[in-house]
């Protein structure tokens, strides 16, 4: 299966990035989970990276052997520090769905209503 970009769930998946169609890091429910919960595709990246931060840090921790060594605590660094960054981006209103403006209906008759508790 495809992965279709012009989704909510695929700009979040481009944004973690979870891109590897044979390897998902995360499965659909639980992207669909994060957006739920957070109302915005980069809110719900941000969780989506902490979380995934987490699960680096309890699975890899700090490994050395022979020849490799892994750092568990610095990618969940590096995760968490990207999860910041789209998080200061919906706050300074740059590129998220959470910037803009509504549209209502408008009774002009509404101030001449007699207000009933």
């Amino acid at each position: 299966m495809a992965i279709d970009y012009s989704t909510d769930r695929g700009r979040i998946r481009l944004l973690i990035p979870d891109t590897d169609e044979d390897n998902l890091l995360l499965i659909d429910p639980q992207i669909d989970a994060f957006l739920s919960m957070e109302g915005s595709v980069k809110l719900a990246a941000a969780a989506a990276l902490d979380v995934i931060a987490s699960s680096e840090v309890l699975v890899s921790k700090v490994i050395r052997t022979q020849d490799l060594q892994t750092d568990g605590a610095k990618v969940a660094a590096e995760l968490r520090a990207r999860a910041a960054g789209l998080r200061q981006q919906v706050d300074d209103g740059v590129g998220d769905d959470t910037v803009g403006f509504d549209v209502v209906d408008f009774d002009r008759w509404a101030g001449y209503a007699r207000y009933e508790p």
